[in-house]
């Protein structure tokens, strides 16, 4: 009976879960594979892509596959979203990764007509201008998000929340001193394959998917005040959601 990419990948993952194979390590070529379990190199090479699809191994041009250094992300939805994050003072992202480096690129801040896809979840007619803010995000020296904003300029225009430094409690605070305190979001989450650009600015190995998630923060009276667009490189995530009924 001929072995499969999937049970070769299994092998691996569980030398890679007993610590076996280490952080850091290079996992057998496909070369080696090939002549362990007599497949064929494409058997081989698809039992390796699954692992980096997973986010549990890397690829190093001209140099092999490796498992992945990087410490997964727990992100807690209800928690992050929570007063008593942003309230207080705390990101928050940094409430997410604490203990760890974080560091936010590529960050522009500026007013523009608002894209057709985000009026409607806003609210706003469709010659509105919006604050755009957009960002991307590192943890640990690692690029595992880009996020952009978009906020009624009407609304901030002029304010701290319309500047490059928010600060402290980020921008949901800001919100709060302008008298638009979220206080309820939903998000809408997607997993889809990342176009050239994106596996670019996320550093993704080939074949690497990512999370889209849309958050919408409303106020008390239902208003919209703020729609985030965020893509997450999905093999450093793990999402969690609490459900309270």
């Amino acid at each position: 009976m001929s072995v499969t990419a999937r049970q070769i990948a299994d092998g691996l993952r569980e030398r890679i879960r007993s610590r076996e194979l280490a952080p850091g390590d290079r996992l057998p070529g496909e070369p080696a594979l090939v002549r362990e379990h007599g497949v064929a190199k494409e058997t081989a090479r698809r039992a390796l892509s699954m692992l980096v699809t997973e986010g549990l191994a890397v690829r190093r041009r001209g140099s092999g596959t490796y498992v992945r250094e990087f410490r997964p992300i727990r992100r807690t939805a209800g928690r992050r979203l929570s007063r008593d994050v942003w309230g207080a003072g705390q990101s928050i992202w940094a409430a997410e990764v604490r203990g760890r480096e974080l560091t936010v690129t590529d960050l522009e801040v500026g007013e523009e007509p608002v894209p057709e896809e985000v009026a409607p979840l806003l609210g706003l007619p469709d010659e509105a201008a919006v604050v755009v803010r957009r960002r991307r995000y590192l943890v640990d020296g690692e690029p595992v998000q880009l996020a952009t904003s978009y906020l009624p300029a009407d609304l901030v225009r002029d304010s701290p929340a319309a500047r490059a430094e928010t600060g402290p409690g980020g921008l949901y605070a800001r919100l709060g001193e302008l008298g638009l305190e979220p206080a309820g979001f939903t998000e809408e989450l997607r997993a889809r394959m990342p176009d050239p650009s994106e596996s670019d600015r996320l550093h993704l190995s080939e074949g690497t998917p990512v999370v889209e998630i849309c958050r919408v923060a409303y106020t008390a009276e239902g208003r919209a005040v703020d729609v985030t667009w965020m893509l997450l490189d999905a093999g450093v995530y793990t999402l969690v959601y609490d459900v309270t009924s």
